[in-house]
């Protein structure tokens, strides 16, 4: 059958049952989005996290569903945007910055829009002020967000009880 008669979903798993790849990684993932084209790599992204296979940065993206897995997305590619910039691979330190700034963008959207609850946007607010610290200086995001962590988990019974006492 024809590619173009296929879906993306289908051709994804007719190639990982063919190659049988340990884990996502560079070579990967551009043979897949050369294969797939004209897929989105946030669409790949999203398929390519269903399998369970291990997923190399930067092109795992960041997740950012829960404050944990923020903070292990972006120490990653941190690592990876590190080694980049010593290596003199302007290309790869810039693929991981626009990783970061696509996830702060879509934090934002989700933050103002008006159907998400308050504690989601008050989440997403919080991540966005994460990618921005990453953004503007990332060597010292380890350190802040080790600060901002603790900050916050102080903070939370200090928020329940003026919750409750309102």
């Amino acid at each position: 059958m024809p590619d173009s008669d296929r879906s993306i979903k289908q051709q994804l798993r007719d190639y990982l049952a063919d190659a049988r790849p340990a884990a996502i990684d560079e070579a990967v993932w551009h043979e897949l989005l050369g294969r797939l084209a004209p897929v989105s790599e946030g669409y790949l992204r999203e398929l390519l996290r269903e399998t369970g296979l291990p997923f190399a940065q930067p092109y795992a993206g960041i997740r950012q569903h829960t404050f944990e897995e923020l903070e292990q997305s972006l120490r990653e590619l941190l690592e990876v945007y590190t080694a980049a910039k010593a290596a003199g691979d302007r290309g790869r330190a810039r693929y991981c910055r626009r990783q970061v700034i696509g996830a702060k963008d879509r934090a934002k959207f989700l933050a103002k829009n008006p159907r998400t609850s308050e504690a989601k946007r008050a989440a997403k607010e919080e991540m966005v002020q994460w990618m921005l610290v990453w953004l503007e200086n990332p060597e010292v995001f380890p350190a802040w967000v080790r600060a901002r962590t603790l900050a916050r988990r102080s903070d939370s019974p200090q928020r329940q009880a003026n919750t409750e006492e309102e």
